[in-house]
């Protein structure tokens, strides 16, 4: 399911060395119905891991589900992930 609120309007390379870098810029259609155009960078680095922790006296997990616009260039049709609170 593609998200229809999502328009890639320019892609630039930045830097194709290590990892491809690329420069997006793209427009985000908001649920009240104004656009908003945002730029962002994103690393091509390939796919990663996680591990996912458990509680187990309390028997849960923290997740959260948010876009992401690497994914969505390489064919995730809505760009939405569900991930492991973590950090870079």
């Amino acid at each position: 399911m593609a998200i229809k609120n999502i328009e890639i309007v320019k892609t630039e390379i930045l830097s194709d060395n290590w990892y491809t870098l690329k420069k997006l810029t793209y427009q985000y259609t908001k649920p009240d119905g104004t656009i908003q155009q945002q730029s962002r960078e994103a690393y091509d680095r390939g796919n990663g891991a996680a591990i996912l922790l458990y509680n187990i006296t309390s028997q849960t997990v923290i997740l959260t589900r948010q876009f992401r616009i690497p994914t969505y260039i390489n064919g995730n049709e809505s760009g939405m992930l569900i991930e492991a609170c973590a950090g870079l």
